[in-house]
């Protein structure tokens, strides 16, 4: 055998790249350099074949810009508010600016955000509620950019890195409180379905019922989506019911606010006809009246961490570990007591 043929085959050339997606290459540079001006299509070829071929992007020599970024999946409600502060108690600790910026919606940011964040080259990318799709992933780590997932949608890949909250363990207490006070008619007004944090809190609703021996009952559980109108519409409906529940666990402070209005319109008084809870522990959870009863969620603490921890990855340290969830604890306040009948 000739040394030729111990040798193993050398990596490919970037005009090697380009002929076998079929482009100049020009345009393979531009993919590799983060630049916008380059077809979905044509960009996802190229990016296939350099995963495929195991082509090493060179590290550039250029330093980060001294921005972080922050996307959020909606930015509408005083809980967005709280993830913001925590960012922000951090960049102002490192000397960074935040570029703040929205999915409309979108569990996954559009590639024209992904090419934002590969010209401007932040320090590091904060997701929140969101996630990355694999080629999204392989070009922020193609080049350098690291980011950390805050409050996870969905289960991250593996070795994402991700930053949560016992969601699991906030229904439990949550549910468990309204029957240490006697209540057995318990509904719960979860958030989306496809969130991991809601499913978790219904998860620990349902734990709680079943440890007391207590059936499941479908018709209390319903579906909203994390803010007021939809904890409005839910209790309305709960509420009109013939057996209708004594304690509503509302899923988080801004449908625990909808609960008041649909309850204050039917005539029932919190909490001497209903009991609700909330989750997050917003500011305003202690200003309405009564003040809610909730679930601690450590917002400002997690955003810090996650805002930390993309700081330290972009300056190439190794932190101990890279998946951290935060402990929630039951706020008692005023908006919960023992049933009246």
């Amino acid at each position: 055998m000739s040394a030729a043929e111990l040798e193993p085959d050398p990596a490919p050339t970037l005009s090697e790249i380009a002929r076998a997606a079929g482009v100049s290459a020009p345009t393979v540079s531009k993919v590799l350099n983060g630049r916008a001006d380059v077809a979905p299509a044509t960009r996802a070829k190229v990016e296939e074949i350099l995963r495929r071929t195991g082509y090493r992007r060179r590290r550039t020599t250029a330093p980060p810009s001294r921005l972080l970024d922050l996307v959020f999946h909606q930015l509408d409600s005083a809980w967005a508010v709280e993830v913001i502060r925590g960012v922000e108690n951090v960049a102002r600790d490192e000397g960074l600016s935040i570029v703040l910026s929205e999915s409309a919606g979108r569990l996954t940011p559009g590639q024209t955000w992904v090419d934002g964040v590969l010209a401007r080259r932040p320090a590091g990318v904060v997701l929140v509620l969101s996630d990355l799709d694999a080629a999204q992933r392989d070009q922020l780590t193609g080049r350098d950019i690291p980011f950390v997932v805050l409050d996870p949608a969905g289960d991250p890949a593996d070795g994402v890195p991700a930053v949560g909250t016992g969601n699991w363990q906030g229904g439990l207490a949550a549910t468990r409180h309204l029957l240490d006070l006697g209540h057995r008619r318990i509904a719960v007004i979860s958030g989306p379905s496809d969130m991991m944090c809601s499913r978790a809190r219904v998860d620990g609703y349902r734990t709680a019922l079943e440890t007391a021996r207590l059936p499941v009952d479908p018709e209390l559980i319903h579906e909203g989506d994390f803010h007021h109108e939809a904890g409005y519409a839910a209790a309305r409906t709960l509420l009109t019911r013939d057996d209708r529940p004594t304690a509503i666990f509302a899923g988080n402070d801004l449908q625990a606010l909808g609960v008041y209005e649909a309850a204050r319109e039917l005539g029932l008084r919190v909490p001497q006809d209903l009991s609700v809870v909330g989750f997050d522990d917003l500011p305003l959870a202690r200003w309405v009246g009564p003040p809610l009863t909730t679930v601690r969620q450590p917002l400002v603490e997690m955003a810090e961490t996650a805002a930390r921890l993309a700081v330290e990855l972009g300056r190439g340290e190794r932190p101990a570990t890279t998946r951290v969830d935060l402990a929630t604890s039951l706020v008692v306040r005023a908006s919960t007591a023992p049933p009246s009948a």
